[in-house]
């Protein structure tokens, strides 16, 4: 997919690449397939704002997404490639033998008119689901299962892939897109191929509108915030922080610290 660069007609125009949307087809909605999605712009249960600067943006809807892909053996023909507003990846509207329409991640390549599927003893081509112990090694997949039965949950942005490069025992070593090696049992699910619209991370919004209509709000910089609200703020004229290394707003540090917690996982990752 080639991005469209504006040319500089107005300021609203300089540097401003989007994607023209080529791939995405006009086809009538699934109403079915729609569910109402309720802002809560970075607000906790209490009402307290639990993540900053979000706020706004434009009304969206979520999309029912089969992640689990449980429809096993049933054919299911491509109709359409659709755009969603809450992901950076196109869907794919998917219209099974049944009469039942679903939504899937749209993989890269997947055309309108190909047969997609998945189950035990699936052909291995894109778009098609099979458990990772029926996947040979090279592959590249997406959409992969952390745990059993759980659903996918890694590989789902726009461009992201992951490859399979090792099998042992009842366990499948995975190349993440992070760069991460990590195992995952051979149980879980994945989708053969990569995730669609891998452009979308060369896009340029241009102007800080485009960025409003995504729902999210302006960032202040530490040093121009009041000495009372931001442990960078204050002090005469442009000056520095006056901290031997950056700190949060709650006085935390903010570079090289782990968050990460210990977890139960940590013995399946082979390489950070």
């Amino acid at each position: 997919m080639r991005l469209c660069a504006f040319r500089y007609i107005n300021p609203r125009s300089r540097n401003t690449i989007l994607s023209p949307f080529k791939e995405v087809g006009y086809t009538k909605t699934q109403k079915r397939l729609l569910i109402i999605n309720h802002r809560i712009a970075g607000r906790n249960h209490r009402g307290v704002i639990t993540c900053r600067h979000r706020g706004g943006g434009h009304k969206r809807l979520n999309r029912k997404v089969d992640y689990f892909r449980t429809k096993l053996n049933w054919i299911g023909v491509v109709v359409a490639i659709k755009y969603d507003p809450n992901r950076t990846a196109y869907l794919s509207l998917i219209r099974y033998e049944t009469g039942i329409y679903t939504y899937i991640l749209g993989p890269t390549d997947l055309q309108i008119g190909q047969v997609v599927t998945a189950g035990f003893h699936v052909p291995i081509k894109i778009g098609n689901a099979l458990p990772l112990w029926k996947i040979p090694l090279g592959t590249t997949v997406h959409n992969v299962e952390f745990r059993p039965g759980a659903g996918g949950q890694l590989a789902r942005s726009a461009g992201n892939r992951v490859r399979v490069i090792a099998r042992e025992k009842n366990l499948v070593t995975l190349r993440l897109p992070s760069g991460e090696i990590r195992r995952i049992k051979q149980r879980c699910w994945a989708t053969i191929g990569q995730v669609s619209n891998a452009e979308a991370i060369n896009t340029k919004l241009g102007k800080a509108g485009r960025i409003r209509w995504l729902g999210w709000r302006p960032t202040v910089r530490g040093s121009a915030i009041n000495p009372v609200d931001h442990p960078h703020g204050g002090g005469e004229g442009r000056c520095p922080i006056g901290r031997s290394c950056p700190l949060t707003p709650w006085g935390n540090n903010r570079l090289g610290l782990k968050t990460r917690r210990k977890k139960y996982s940590d013995e399946l990752v082979l390489r950070r």
